[in-house]
């Protein structure tokens, strides 16, 4: 993927390189550190008790919110490694595209900041850990990466290359914009309404998210090279629910939907470059 280098005005976080994570009041591990060690077990063949170890002495940092940011500029933070340049070469990107269809459908925009860290890290929405993979928070509009996640998106998924990661990206972009057009809030109410069909409702935002992605790369022919739809399929296969539970599938608690799904959707919105067209919800909507 032929990115342009990276504007100084993104919106940059960097947690990196700021050593332990402090003491202070005990905390408890919740059923969500559990899920994080479990995962990072299954797809990352982390030993569970190791990632448990690391969340708790996260938890037990005092405050809250985002960590300290280390002191680089933009251009500091954003040349750390090739993984760092390319991450924020495409939120440049992303922020250039999706700023202008804002505008035209008079909604607000706002920038989100990118978040790196290294093992484990501060969100606004409580510990960030390695193990949870690129990801984002709505409460600070912030997307968060250790980008060491690149390395085993290669390696443990298969899923390598420039574009794969780009789509990575593309696809936590998706749910900022999400957030910024009331769709996240939506199905928050939602799935508090019927909670039975949370995880179902997760799915949907999930792929459309990946249809997000698509639509991006769709609106930016120019940077797109032979290979690249390619790598863009393989990962979001590779990160597919029927996936990564290894053959365990039980597609009532899938949260990101299955590989054919996520390929169907990131396809359309290649195919499309119309972000009108990633209404995963049109028949719940009726």
């Amino acid at each position: 993927m032929r990115l342009n280098d990276f504007s100084k005005n993104i919106r940059v976080n960097d947690q990196r390189g700021q050593g332990g994570l402090g003491g202070g009041a005990g905390g408890k591990l919740g059923c969500g550190a559990v899920v994080i060690a479990i995962l990072g077990a299954v797809v990352f063949g982390i030993d569970p008790m190791t990632t448990l170890g690391t969340i708790d002495q996260v938890q037990q940092q005092t405050g809250s919110g985002q960590g300290q940011a280390s002191g680089r500029t933009v251009e500091e933070s954003c040349s750390v490694n090739q993984y760092s340049r390319e991450t924020c070469s495409a939120l440049s990107s992303l922020d250039e595209t999706w700023a202008p269809l804002f505008a035209a459908a008079n909604i607000d925009f706002e920038q989100p900041t990118l978040n790196f860290y290294d093992g484990t890290g501060r969100s606004g929405c409580g510990a960030a850990q390695a193990a949870m993979g690129p990801f984002y928070c709505p409460t600070d509009q912030g997307i968060y990466i250790d980008t060491s996640f690149y390395d085993q998106l290669d390696r443990q998924l298969g899923a390598g290359g420039d574009f794969a990661r780009a789509y990575v990206i593309g696809h936590e972009y998706g749910h900022h914009v999400q957030t910024l057009t009331g769709t996240s809030n939506w199905v928050r109410q939602m799935q508090q309404q019927n909670p039975r069909q949370a995880n179902q409702l997760q799915v949907r935002m999930e792929l459309q998210a990946d249809c997000y992605a698509g639509v991006w790369a769709a609106k930016n022919p120019q940077l797109i090279e032979p290979g690249d739809i390619e790598e863009g399929l393989t990962a979001a296969s590779a990160i597919g629910d029927d996936k990564l539970t290894q053959g365990r599938v039980s597609p009532d608690n899938f949260t990101h939907g299955t590989s054919q799904q996520r390929m169907q959707w990131l396809q359309k919105g290649l195919r499309t470059g119309d972000e009108d067209q990633c209404d995963t919800f049109a028949d719940v909507r009726r």
